[in-house]
């Protein structure tokens, strides 16, 4: 995110965020490489005011003032590159019903990547083709005029974008620069200083033309933007933690069929640490879980779909990803009241069992054919008992989540292609080329997945290869399978949580890597056996298959980055009147590695005063430490 740890003047977390005037600090430039494309200018720049920096990224050049001292994390961008791409897409496939052709810079002819592993003899891993839409320009011949759009051009006929939280205006500056087909863009933010800013960056990159600069409530500019002439085509969100106050009107203000691209980053709320504040929230109850990174993604949707579906609306989601410490997803929304009719069968609640984690899904609604019609009624269930059926441990109830597929193969196909027949157009290419190939083979029709490490410390033995344990033996025992982009060791796969079960049990017995307990083999191997109804258990088979290797492992792709420089994950939320609370980053450094190496010298101790001593009420005085007994510490609340 371009804004989420910028300062802001007045903090309105019911209109704008937390966008507002941005911090300053020395920006990095994470690839010496490419040091004209993303790094930071000095003061003496031409045209630049007393103090101010330019930090570049992409085509953009943004202006900082370092009075607010101003920062920027190069983290983002893959964020904002990623999004470029999508909206580029879009933008082909929406102007092509208007008569206009894009025009990309650097894009020749087209790269379909398909990382599909069926082989019916038409597929193939990549294949150099023109789009299919092109293909029928061309054979059209003269019958019909396309117009041509290039970036940093004004099309008449072109898309209408909206960025609700903007803050310093970088992301809606890039679009400008980078995003061809481009009617308008509106950079909104609640901050005087950041508006001015906006203005300022637009005009510094000569994009005044596309560009305007806004100061409003972020929600009432979608609210007036409801009527069908005045919706927006592209409206993107991103701000500071939660997006739940602008869903409401943002499914609203996009038009039909219109690109809605939303940011999450309160990833402990969705991830299951406030379940209650989680329902609050998006109307879901989040827990902890093993695929609580993919919940979170389905958690969002299911907001969503279920606001749109207030106003006949629904969604079909694009793209869907968990990266870093954010979740972003990419939504059409489209009218359909006889569609609308179809969401309750989309979502389902949740049973997550807590002892071995397996999981169930219990649909909110069903629907069966009758002729040219369909019957609607409510599900029938739950699908599992109060206990769990392999471990006996009780389970969890959350949700609802959408049930339905995340990703929009086809179209993240065109995206992945474009971004790999052009891969000096972003700074980020090989990373979303990485990510969007395991989106690619990832299995569509089943939510949620297993993570590998959980499954093999459940009955305390080693982890079984990825390759062979979760790929090969699914795949001999006749189920499908595929890894997530949302977590290195999970397992997504269509069999039952027995299956799974059967095969640590065949790992078990046959190679015999017990760890870390001092139960007797026997009782190990057996912990999952004595509840087993099927007479005849699974017998495994670990040879290798051939087609067991994923595409993008066999390509090594960059498919899980790792952290690119120290304290690079979220900062902490802005200040009122400018500047960054450095409090949260305090705290980090204070408190890592605790755990690992306890503190035992006193003088370090005191650095580490407890909460009291702050507030003036420890007894201890200045022998105060942070590592009082428990026992003391416990009497001396309880007389508080």
């Amino acid at each position: 995110m371009d804004r989420k740890k910028e300062p802001e003047e007045s903090q309105d977390t019911s209109s704008a965020g937390a966008d507002s005037a941005p911090t300053a600090v020395p920006v990095e430039d994470t690839n010496p490489s490419s040091s004209t494309e993303s790094g930071q200018t000095s003061s003496t720049e031409p045209g630049l005011l007393p103090g101010e920096t330019v930090v570049r990224e992409g085509k953009a050049a943004i202006l900082f003032p370092s009075a607010n001292e101003v920062f920027y994390n190069p983290v983002q961008e893959f964020n904002r590159d990623l999004t470029c791409a999508v909206i580029t897409e879009f933008a082909r496939e929406q102007l092509a019903q208007r008569g206009v052709r894009i025009l990309v810079p650097g894009e020749r002819d087209r790269v379909v990547v398909r990382l599909s592993e069926e082989k019916n003899g038409t597929e193939h891993q990549e294949a150099s083709e023109q789009p299919e839409k092109e293909q029928q320009h061309e054979e059209e011949g003269g019958k019909k005029e396309y117009i041509t759009a290039s970036v940093g051009e004004r099309c008449e006929q072109g898309l209408r974008v909206l960025e609700g939280l903007a803050a310093s205006g970088l992301r809606s500056v890039r679009f400008a620069l980078e995003v061809p087909g481009l009617k308008s863009i509106t950079a909104n933010d609640y901050s005087a200083k950041a508006a001015a800013l906006i203005a300022r960056n637009a005009q510094h990159n000569n994009v005044s033309h596309i560009l305007q600069a806004s100061q409003r409530d972020a929600s009432m500019v979608m609210y007036e933007a409801r009527g069908k002439k005045e919706r927006y085509d592209v409206i993107d969100l991103d701000p500071y933690g939660s997006p739940s106050p602008f869903l409401d009107a943002a499914v609203q203000a996009v038009s039909e069929g219109g690109l809605l691209c939303i940011t999450c980053t309160d990833m402990a709320v969705m991830a299951g640490n406030s379940g209650e504040t989680c329902y609050s929230k998006y109307g879901s109850m989040s827990i902890k879980s093993k695929y609580c990174h993919e919940m979170a993604l389905r958690i969002i949707l299911h907001s969503l779909d279920q606001r749109a579906a207030v106003y006949q609306r629904y969604i079909e989601p694009l793209l869907s990803v968990s990266v870093d410490f954010y979740i972003r997803v990419f939504v059409r929304v489209k009218t359909g009241q006889a569609v609308v009719k179809n969401s309750a069968s989309k979502h389902a609640l949740l049973y997550n069992c807590v002892g071995c984690g397996a999981f169930h899904l219990q649909r909110m609604g069903k629907k069966m054919s009758q002729g040219k019609h369909m019957k609607y009624s409510a599900a029938t269930g739950p699908p599992v008992g109060p206990n769990c059926e392999h471990c006996r441990q009780r389970h969890q109830l959350g949700g609802p989540i959408w049930a339905e597929p995340i990703h929009d193969i086809t179209f993240v196909q065109k995206v992945l292609g474009a971004v790999s027949g052009n891969p000096t157009r972003f700074r980020t290419s090989k990373r979303i080329e990485g990510v969007l190939s395991m989106v690619t083979e990832e299995l569509r029709d089943v939510p949620l997945y297993y993570v590998l490490d959980h499954l093999s410390s459940t009955v305390h033995c080693n982890t079984p290869p990825m390759l062979q344990f979760s790929r090969s033996a699914l795949l001999h025992a006749g189920y499908r399978v595929s890894l997530s982009h949302a977590c290195k060791n999970a397992v997504k796969t269509n069999a039952p949580a027995g299956v799974l079960w059967d095969l640590i049990r065949c790992w078990v017995s046959g190679h015999h890597t017990l760890l870390r307990t001092s139960a007797s083999f026997s009782n190990v191997v057996s912990l999952f056996v004595y509840t087993r109804k099927s007479p005849t258990p699974l017998q495994a088979c670990f040879e290798i298959r051939e087609d067991a290797n994923p595409q993008s492992r066999k390509r090594h792709l960059t498919r899980f980055q790792e952290n690119p420089q120290a304290n690079w994950g979220p900062k902490a939320r802005a200040k009122a009147g400018g500047g960054i609370s450095s409090e949260l980053e305090d705290k980090r450094k204070q408190f890592q590695g605790k755990r690992k190496k306890p503190i035992t010298d006193s003088s370090q101790l005191k650095s580490l005063p407890c909460k009291k001593l702050r507030k003036g009420t420890c007894t201890y005085g200045d022998k105060c430490c942070y590592s009082h007994e428990l026992k003391q510490e416990t009497n001396e609340e309880k007389m508080d």
